[in-house]
């Protein structure tokens, strides 16, 4: 049928289908799909934050500005303009970035960057905030359930089934969606009819209105955002599902969750003034009290597919930074043996602990919705900013692009704007989060760009005579029959100085095939190609691996695929070079030197330079070891250090004051 990856399904859908419709239910829609647990709630506090609105106007302003918010920010930007900018058929902040990347602009790089952290630091909130949202409706029950170790104990789960892989419970994400928006237009639809001058929020007249007369509006419209959080996860996943089945199945999900919020609308103009009315989340609140515990799970379960949709995206965008330079690069695992289900463990664990941090400082759903909508507001303007390069790159009318920027610039900053001023009630998580991991991509980006400036390349044929007469030198003792070394030289004719120092200064290595791995980032997701250049006959080989980002760095096992065909070829030998092993068709023996460059002279740095290069150090010890992240066993490897650098450093030469001689 289809193969299975991360989020549980990857049909290589491009057409519109039936399961491409209920995969998209199950992977697409887990955040935005959550919402209706925690928007009407924060709207009804920030009517207490100070807004003098009549209750019924203020609750029909509010739900006219969903409804246009749902439709502006999520169907017009994202559904309709954003998945058009697929790069070859994946989303997402990083994708686009991959598009607009050769438009010589040198700074949109940060915007990549702060929009991939702000979504980072998403996948650190979303978890923490939609489990504990559900959980919480058990104090209706019981106001004294322990809801934090509940959460907590939740989250733990979550997290270690990742190294297991999640495609078994993958299967059961697009039924269990379709029951929670059934559920959700079902109850909407329950209490619609209580109050059908709720239905007036369709007129956006309601919207300006809440907006120009209400003192609070700033706080409102912080509220009101967080209906089209899971926006930002749409768009990323358009990679998963194809653009097709997203668009269908997103008019199915857009209405259910305006019914859904209708009905919330109605149930509160009915019960507002009533005991315990200001405790009751209206979501839980629109429940038989038979449905309270079903509910409770039912919720459960969509947060913990919405969280396990963040989880696996962030290890998307992870994976997707270390192919663009802006992460360093870490063992990833395929639980599954499937391609696209990928973990990496370190962020998994990483991302545990800070969720557990979050919940623990917070306590509460509530106080986590402006470190919650602020991560978003900033992923969204960044991708604004580059879809508008992206729109300018295909030649779209520059008045509309003008019109496009105008317009969803105000929207966006108007709800920055309106969760900025929540900073010190917990904003400033989002600020951390994302300023510490924008600080880490920025800084390993740039600590790359410097340590290449000081690195020194040479011509490859300058060295090819001493290599062909090392072969032959048998006073050297071999080293190895393949003997390979990763380079990151952009010419075909040329190698860093480092590795002929290895081969030659260090230690003279001898082999009978030296062999020059590089890695060549493409555009293409998915590139999956080779070539070959014979720069010394029978001797020295440039390989050049033509990967996309999407495609795992495990250069081992490609060389190895390699090897065969050049074997297979004839090209070089495919029994040992050692006649008692040859006898035995006993394969050549392969050898992995890494380089590890140790040092620059401070001098040679400017003081914005050094800093770099600290936190550069710092966050290197984050990724895997070069051989772990390569697939590559650490019983062949050699990892030795040289020198980044042999410039001269000082202008003057050191001068000779004399030469003494003792005769004995």
């Amino acid at each position: 049928m289809a193969d299975v990856t991360e989020d549980g399904y990857h049909f290589d859908i491009k057409k519109l289908s039936f399961i491409g419709v209920l995969v998209s239910l199950g992977i697409v829609f887990g955040d935005i799909g959550t919402s209706p647990l925690y928007v009407m709630k924060a709207i009804v506090n920030a009517k207490d934050a100070g807004s003098n609105m009549p209750f019924n106007e203020y609750i029909e302003g509010a739900l006219s500005c969903i409804i246009w918010t749902l439709t502006l920010q999520t169907t017009i930007k994202y559904v309709i303009i954003a998945l058009r900018a697929d790069n070859k058929g994946e989303g997402g902040i990083l994708a686009l970035f991959s598009l607009v990347k050769n438009l010589k602009k040198g700074w949109l790089y940060l915007i990549a960057i702060i929009g991939a952290a702000a979504l980072i630091a998403d996948g650190v909130i979303t978890p923490s905030l939609t489990v504990m949202s559900a959980i919480e409706g058990l104090e209706i029950y019981n106001p004294h359930t322990p809801v934090v170790p509940i959460t907590i104990g939740i989250l733990i789960v979550i997290f270690v089934v990742q190294q297991f892989g999640t495609s078994f419970i993958g299967k059961f994400f697009g039924p269990v969606m379709v029951v929670w928006f059934l559920v959700l237009g079902g109850l909407g639809m329950m209490h619609l009819s209580e109050n059908l001058e709720i239905l007036r929020s369709f007129n956006p007249y309601y919207a300006y209105k809440l907006i120009v007369n209400s003192p609070s509006a700033i706080v409102i419209l912080g509220a009101v955002f967080l209906c089209t959080t899971g926006a930002e996860a749409l768009y990323s996943d358009l990679g998963h599902c194809g653009a097709k089945n997203i668009r269908v199945s997103w008019g199915f999900v857009k209405i259910m969750l305006i019914l859904n919020y209708l009905g919330q609308g109605a149930w509160l103009l009915t019960n507002h003034g009533k005991p315990g009315f200001s405790v009751v989340n209206p979501f839980f609140g629109i429940m038989e009290e038979w449905m309270i515990v079903p509910g409770v799970i039912l919720a459960t379960a969509a947060a913990i597919i919405a969280s396990q949709a963040l989880i696996t995206g962030s290890f998307t965008i992870f994976s997707e930074a270390m192919s663009l330079n802006l992460w360093p690069n870490q063992k990833i695992d395929y639980p599954s043996g499937v391609k696209g289900q990928m973990y990496i463990p370190r962020i998994n664990w990483g991302l545990l602990i800070l969720c557990i941090i979050v919940v623990l400082h917070f306590r509460e759903s509530g106080k986590m919705e402006a470190a919650y909508g602020l991560s978003i507001t900033v992923t969204m303007l960044m991708t604004t900013v580059l879809l508008v390069f992206w729109l300018l790159k295909h030649r779209v009318s520059k008045v509309l692009i003008v019109f496009f920027a105008l317009v969803y610039m105000a929207i966006e900053l108007g709800f920055f704007s309106a969760n900025i001023i929540k900073f010190m009630e917990g904003g400033w998580i989002t600020v951390v989060l994302a300023g510490s991991i924008g600080i880490s991509m920025y800084a390993w980006y740039n600590g790359r760009l410097i340590k290449t400036r000081f690195i020194q390349f040479v011509k490859i044929e300058k060295y090819v005579s001493i290599l062909k007469d090392m072969k032959l030198d048998e006073s050297i003792p071999k080293y190895a029959t393949n003997l390979a070394y990763l380079s990151r030289a952009k010419r075909n004719d040329e190698v860093e100085s480092k590795i002929i120092y290895s081969i030659i200064k260090k230690q003279p290595k001898r082999a009978d095939h030296y062999f020059i791995l590089s890695i060549v980032n493409q555009e293409d997701p998915y590139t999956f190609k080779y070539t070959v250049d014979e720069i010394l006959p029978g001797t020295v080989y440039k390989i050049n691996f033509l990967l996309g980002f999407k495609v795992d760095r495990r250069i081992n096992d490609y060389f190895n695929m390699v090897l065969k065909d050049l074997m297979a070829e004839g090209t070089i030998p495919s029994r040992s070079s050692h006649p008692s092993l040859r006898a035995h068709n006993i394969p050549p023996d392969l050898k992995y030197v890494i380089i590890d460059n140790t040092y620059i002279n401070d001098i040679l740095l400017t003081v914005k330079q050094k800093i770099t290069l600290n936190i550069y150090n710092f966050v290197k010890y984050i990724g895997s070891d070069d051989f772990k992240a390569w697939g590559v066993s650490s019983h062949n490897v050699e990892v030795e250090s040289a020198p980044i650098t042999e410039l001269t450093v000082y202008d003057s030469k050191i001068e000779q004051s004399g030469f003494f001689r003792h005769n004995s």
